[in-house]
């Protein structure tokens, strides 16, 4: 496996790089101190695996995810704990390692990584006849109609589901729920928000008003937006 590692501090590229040395199959090809010379690497190269610090200046380890527009498998190296639950809200995030790294935890990623099949999302056709999902609220299935969602916003182990009348909160992932949701009206457009962009109100910059929520926009999915609206 061709690897490259992105990590801003030095010593911890190199405990990643002696790590390595234990697996014949991983071959090492460059390392960065910065996700922007890495993405510039990755316009011109394929690699199979990368490993990713979370945590460093100007550009974390979520917002190089969100760049790349086919992310290659990606192993997660953090101090900190707590970005695991949105971590795995990536299809390409194969494993979260806290440092330090042992070598058996490594190994065991590792693993992962060689028995992992990432696949993309699937859309629902347009066959699909649904037009509302049951969610678990206090124990009861509520029904919510589509058409009444405007905005769904990622808060830690939960999501919230806004409507224009009310609001429910549902111990889920964005990303199990997109899977539920009609392409013909929702879209993710940050690792925090996916949006019914039906609905939307306004757009400036990196940013839709959607009923009265200012939403921001990523980079990397600001172009399939643009292509589902009907700009004149």
């Amino acid at each position: 496996m061709k690897c490259i590692i992105i990590d801003d501090e030095a010593t911890a590229r190199r405990i990643i790089v002696h790590l390595c040395s234990h697996v014949k199959s991983i071959e090492i090809i460059d390392e960065f101190s910065n996700a922007i010379e890495a993405i510039k690497f990755l316009n011109k190269n394929e690699v199979d695996l990368i490993f990713l610090d979370i945590h460093m200046p100007n550009f974390t380890g979520f917002d190089f995810i969100e760049t790349i527009k086919e992310p290659p498998k990606i192993i997660l190296t953090t101090s900190d704990k707590n970005f695991a639950f949105e971590a795995f809200g990536y299809d390409c995030v194969i494993d979260y390692l806290l440092k330090p790294i042992t070598l058996p935890r490594f190994l065991k990623a590792i693993k992962k990584v060689e028995k992992s099949h990432i696949h993309p999302i699937k859309k629902e056709t347009e066959t699909n006849t649904q037009d509302h999902l049951y969610v678990n609220i206090n124990r009861r299935l509520v029904k919510i109609e589509y058409n009444k969602i405007y905005l769904i916003e990622a808060k830690g182990d939960y999501i919230i589901i806004k409507t224009e009348k009310e609001n429910y909160t549902v111990h889920t992932t964005l990303k199990k729920i997109i899977e539920k949701l009609p392409s013909s009206s929702f879209l993710k457009i940050h690792r925090s928000f996916i949006i019914n962009y039906k609905k939307i109100v306004d757009i400036e910059d990196n940013s839709v008003l959607i009923n009265k929520d200012v939403v921001p926009i990523s980079r990397l999915n600001k172009p399939e937006l643009m292509k589902k609206l009907n700009l004149l």
